[in-house]
């Protein structure tokens, strides 16, 4: 077993308040997520009570205005919560990712009435969200969507109390059929990007229905499933920017929810890391610890400059959109990099454990089959390479 407990990661952070919360963070982490975690994936629990706990405690809403109920944070300290957050648990990580990328929408583009009515409980009132994007025939080709929202009883405007009624289905939704609330992205209009709107849906709404949910190799804890819209009615108080606006929302929110993604990659990955040199530095094999082997030692280097070299980039992805600056570029290649790293790091992990990172008495099998997502989620890792090159080159030509 291993002899040498992991060391916390070393952070910059900009403010005595955020050094405080990364503590608070640590501290409800070794209390009340990490010695439950394995147990709780194999049997497939869902840890709603420890989102309560970051909802109460101020945690789901960091990067959001305070005004509204948010922790006012920037991405650089948010993104670090995540990361603590998803090397201990990564169903916990991914799901304040998640919820965070499910309040973008309203946050960055709905009226100071619905922020008002809205936001505080999203925020800290201890709801939890989802974001309905991706469907069965429309995965990576989100433009191309086909769940529908028409028109039922009033005009165009906000204020004329007309409704929409949505039909269609959803897939790969994190949080389906437990969420409090779903942001939805349905057609309005024309074919193409131009024609889908926004809308923020309640989890309780009459004809809204989940499927069971999807059996998965990794993260058991947290439900996946397929959302079924058979005329689910919803005022147009509820819309969320304008008739048409919706994908570029959507958009809008993928930049930064693939952030959250990279550095929950990061977290998964120092896990890895910390559970290997644990056991390289305990395990004895002809007379000395394993760890004093040159291959594996270089194994070990090899993976920390990986972590390293990912933690620094969402850092800076993250530092220039707190900035203002563009950072979908930057955006992109975070997340391809750091779910990348996750996938390498962990493989590498098993391999310095050999025979014992193939059971379950070790938490780094669970870590590999948990990264395998992440490379696959908010866009698969094929879709940021198209969206670098985009960047570098410009769009492709037909």
């Amino acid at each position: 077993m291993p002899d040498r407990a992991p060391q916390p990661v070393e952070r910059r952070l900009p403010t005595e308040e955020s050094r405080q919360l990364i503590e608070l963070v640590r501290d409800m982490v070794s209390k009340e997520i990490a010695p439950r975690a394995a147990e709780e994936e194999e049997s497939g629990h869902f840890p709603r009570e420890v989102f309560t706990l970051l909802s109460e405690s101020g945690l789901l809403g960091l990067p959001y205005d305070s005004a509204y109920g948010g922790g006012g944070q920037p991405y650089e300290v948010y993104l670090q919560v995540l990361e603590e957050l998803a090397a201990a648990r990564l169903t916990v990580g991914l799901g304040v990712s998640v919820h965070s990328l499910a309040c973008h929408a309203l946050a960055g583009y709905g009226t100071e009435e619905q922020r008002a009515a809205h936001l505080p409980a999203m925020l800290g009132g201890g709801l939890l969200g989802a974001y309905c994007l991706s469907e069965p025939s429309s995965g990576s080709d989100a433009a191309s969507l086909r769940t529908k929202a028409v028109r039922d009883g009033g005009g165009a405007s906000r204020t004329s109390g007309g409704d929409w009624v949505l039909t269609g289905t959803k897939a790969w939704i994190t949080h389906g059929g437990i969420a409090d609330f779903y942001t939805v992205l349905a057609r309005t209009g024309v074919e193409g990007p131009r024609g889908i709107t926004a809308f923020l849906v309640p989890g309780d709404v009459g004809g809204l229905n989940a499927a069971v949910p999807e059996k998965k190799m990794g993260m058991k804890g947290s439900p996946t499933a397929q959302l079924h819209f058979d005329g689910v009615r919803i005022p147009d108080a509820r819309r969320i920017g304008d008739e048409g606006q919706g994908f570029a929302i959507a958009l809008s929110a993928l930049d930064s929810g693939r952030l959250g993604i990279a550095a929950c990659a990061i977290g998964v990955a120092q896990a890895a890391l910390d559970e290997a040199v644990g056991y390289a530095t305990g395990r004895q094999q002809f007379g000395r610890p394993i760890a004093d082997f040159q291959g594996l030692r270089f194994m070990l280097a090899d993976m920390a400059t990986r972590i390293e070299a990912g933690r620094a980039l969402y850092l800076e992805a993250a530092r220039l959109r707190d900035a203002g600056l563009p950072f979908s570029r930057q955006a992109a290649m975070a997340k391809l990099f750091c779910t990348d790293t996750a996938m390498q790091v962990t493989t590498d992990a098993v391999q310095v454990l050999g025979g014992y990172g193939y059971t379950l008495d070790f938490p780094v099998e669970r870590l590999m089959r948990e990264a395998k997502v992440l490379q696959i989620v908010e866009g698969t890792n094929q879709i940021q390479r198209m969206v670098i090159a985009r960047h570098l080159a410009g769009p492709e030509t037909r």
